[in-house]
């Protein structure tokens, strides 16, 4: 039966993180080895850590092929081929074949992983062929990350620490980290410490902070407030970690408009600026702190306080 080359590829979509990205969705849905709390996609349906194989690897490469054609014909820039299916993606056994296959294009190629299976060598070996790797670091203690991630049963949080940190070593393209802050459950002090202290540990990574922005899978979900998302980002940032909010829509987020507002809107959707940075962009743009007043009050930014210092976030 000929697979359906919509189902594997989508975009190419705006990402903040990959420019113009082209989905590839290599996993049917919704098969993955987390039913995350968040996941905006339901509960997971099929929960497995085997991997194994899903598509044909020339259906699947047919089906980016064409995509990318496609968008080439009409003119639209493609920045990263992504893996960034309805499950986890490193369960395709394929996975690292389909990267080489791809490879010819000439497109950078991306993964964005649960980080799940990482401990296992022949799934670093396959990560490693990308040129950008994102990696799921929601909790460090084991409480924490069973509550939010709902791994499957035979996954062991240690293991998965371990093959991050293998992993941080022997890459050698872009590594990510991405933590998504639940309210009441890892957006605590204590956790957002030990978060960034096993990041330091890892080589040349930029690390994302952000929250549920979709309906999640449980109801009883809900993301962390502003003030402790800069709260994360100060800790990231007193450790040294190259951090960055990820709350808002992924539209024309790095845009120079030229417009005082949404300038400042753009900039604190990605992170907090301290007041005294305020007071020098303000004086760059030529504008006043009439245009704060009226944001806060239009419910578009907020002002609050991380060790006596003053900062303006997003509303998120």
């Amino acid at each position: 039966m000929t697979v359906n080359h919509d189902l594997i590829t989508f975009g190419p979509v705006p990402s903040r993180r990959l420019g113009r990205s082209l989905g590839i969705n290599n996993i049917p849905p919704k098969i993955c080895s987390y039913s995350c709390v968040y996941c905006q996609l339901g509960r997971t349906l099929n929960m497995r850590a085997e991997r194994k194989a899903f598509y044909k690897l020339d259906e699947l490469l047919k089906a980016v092929e064409k995509k990318v054609k496609d968008a080439k014909d009409k003119g639209e820039q493609i920045d990263y081929l992504t893996f960034v299916p309805d499950g986890e993606p490193t369960l395709d056994i394929n996975f690292g074949k389909e990267v080489e296959l791809l490879k010819p294009l000439g497109i950078k190629i991306a993964i964005i992983s649960n980080a799940s299976l990482v401990w296992q060598k022949d799934v670093r070996d396959d990560l490693c062929k990308a040129d950008w790797v994102s990696l799921k670091i929601d909790a460090v203690s084991e409480d924490a990350w069973r509550k939010i991630d709902r791994p499957y049963r035979s996954l062991r949080h240690d293991n998965i620490l371990q093959g991050i940190a293998e992993f941080s070593r022997i890459f050698t393209g872009k590594l990510a980290t991405e933590t998504m802050l639940i309210q009441d459950v890892n957006d605590n002090a204590e956790e957002l410490e030990k978060i960034a202290c096993f990041i330091i540990g890892l080589k040349n990574v930029k690390s994302y902070i952000s929250i549920p922005t979709r309906p999640p899978a449980e109801k009883w979900v809900k993301s962390a407030d502003e003030q402790a998302v800069n709260r994360a980002y100060q800790v990231f940032k007193e450790k040294s970690i190259d951090a960055e909010y990820l709350i808002g829509y992924e539209g024309n987020a790095f845009a120079f408009t030229g417009n005082v507002e949404e300038d400042l809107l753009s900039i604190t959707s990605v992170h907090p600026m301290r007041k005294e940075a305020v007071d020098e962009f303000l004086k760059k743009a030529n504008g006043n702190w009439v245009v704060i007043d009226k944001l806060i009050t239009e419910n578009k930014l907020i002002e609050t306080e991380y060790k006596d210092n003053r900062f303006y976030m997003r509303k998120i």
